[in-house]
């Protein structure tokens, strides 16, 4: 067999349920794993491995129970979780024990799922403190953030799938840069309670894992929608649309975008060109105002009790350095609106839309954690977006490309990431 913790979510889960691997065997392999490379690679805060081997034992005695039955998940550290801290990588929660779950933990535990530990993250998954995690595929070079060390560990095979958050490019950006798979749901379609929360509006429950298959399993599991996956061997229609955003994307992003563009005709797929309206122009300013306008509210607690221990960066959104007023974000917030609305008749003929998910590959240094300029406006207009990993083929490092689709259309998007899970 392969080592156990080199397998997709969905390949462990029907070993697991044939009894041809037993959750504490599998449970060890990734404890393993994350003793020979988590040193190097910091993805984690917080293991408890003692606890979870007593817990796959347990679910050997009794059987594979649940969709998840088994199966080892790390969480971001801005979710709580009653077993073990949540920080949220801040200096005034440090030792912070909650001793409640959040609401998709409970899900998860629910589906049988093990908690493993938790993952590390840029301070309260916004801005600030940066997480410790490198990318594993080059040290020297960053992971993304603030998802940082869920996107490493599944890409550096610790666990076979995380949960993260996004509210900018918190998820999309560091799969793409790690070479993994994510999934951001429509806004509001998983309860984020008990979710450090920075953007009331924006911020959205996701999670990284290995295959298609995987995000389809954890989509059902935490939104409790059973929606059809078309079958394999299913055509699709994808739209390219054409931005001006899209003329920063380096060298790597589009190259990747041409041949992936190219070949799918080939594979019976139909793409079309299709041009943005001008209203949706200047969403990734528009995101941004919404972002940091809402987060002056959020952080303000914080500001109150602890302003010292606060990143400065944090400081000023809660002072407002950016001079946002009520009325702007206001009317930030009905652009937004109507915005969504817009894209969603712009996709009414088509399964997904194809884009580059990054710049290119992730840059050098863990201080720049990469451009969010291609993730942020999906992010605002609600929609579903899927990373599919690709490689570069002259540096041989991850870049992705995103598959988005209209409000509501995740079992779209999932279907269309299936099909790409061909080429990729």
């Amino acid at each position: 067999m392969t080592d156990p913790s080199r397998l997709t979510a969905s390949e462990a889960r029907l070993l697991l349920v044939s009894g041809k691997l037993t959750a504490e065997r599998l449970v060890s392999a990734c404890i393993d794993r994350i003793r020979v490379r988590d040193h190097e690679v910091h993805a984690w805060v917080h293991i408890d491995a003692e606890r979870t081997l007593e817990q796959a034992r347990q679910i050997d005695r009794r059987g594979i129970r649940g969709p998840l039955g088994g199966i080892p998940i790390g969480i971001k550290d801005v979710f709580q979780t009653k077993d073990m801290p949540t920080q949220y990588n801040s200096p005034l929660f440090e030792g912070n024990q909650p001793g409640v779950d959040a609401a998709a933990v409970t899900l998860l535990r629910d589906a049988g799922a093990i908690i493993l530990g938790k993952t590390d993250t840029v301070e309260f998954a916004a801005t600030g403190r940066k997480a410790r995690t490198r990318n594993p595929h080059d040290l020297v070079r960053t992971p993304g953030a603030s998802s940082s060390g869920s996107a490493a560990a599944v890409a550096d095979f610790h666990v076979p799938m995380t949960l993260g958050t996004q509210t900018g490019g918190s998820m999309i950006r560091p799969a793409s840069f790690c070479g993994t798979w994510a999934m951001k749901p429509t806004w509001n379609s998983v309860s984020n309670e008990g979710a450090r929360r920075y953007s009331a509006t924006l911020d959205t429950v996701g999670w990284f894992a290995r295959s298609a298959e995987d995000l389809a399993l954890f989509y059902h599991v935490l939104t409790g929608d059973e929606g059809e996956i078309r079958p394999e061997g299913t055509f699709f229609t994808f739209a390219h649309l054409k931005s001006s955003l899209w003329d920063r994307a380096e060298a790597a992003a589009r190259q990747m975008m041409e041949r992936v563009v190219a070949g799918l005709p080939l594979l019976g797929h139909r793409v079309v060109d299709v041009e943005l309206p001008h209203e949706l122009s200047d969403l990734a300013a528009l995101h941004m105002r919404i972002m940091r306008g809402e987060g002056r509210v959020a952080f303000l607690p914080e500001y109150r009790i602890g302003r010292d221990l606060l990143d400065p960066s944090i400081r000023e959104q809660v002072e407002n350095v950016d001079g946002i007023t009520p009325a702007q974000l206001l009317e930030a917030q009905d652009i937004a609106a109507e915005a969504r609305r817009t894209f969603d008749a712009v996709m009414r003929d088509f399964d997904a839309v194809i884009a580059p998910s990054t710049l290119g590959v992730a840059p050098i240094g863990l201080a720049n954690t990469g451009d969010l300029i291609f993730n942020g406006f999906w992010t605002m207009l609600h929609v579903p977006c899927i990373n599919v990993p690709f490689r570069d083929q002259e540096t041989g490092l991850p870049v992705g490309l995103t598959l988005a689709a209209a409000r509501g259309a995740d079992a779209k998007v999932l279907s269309a990431a299936h099909a790409f899970q061909t080429i990729s």
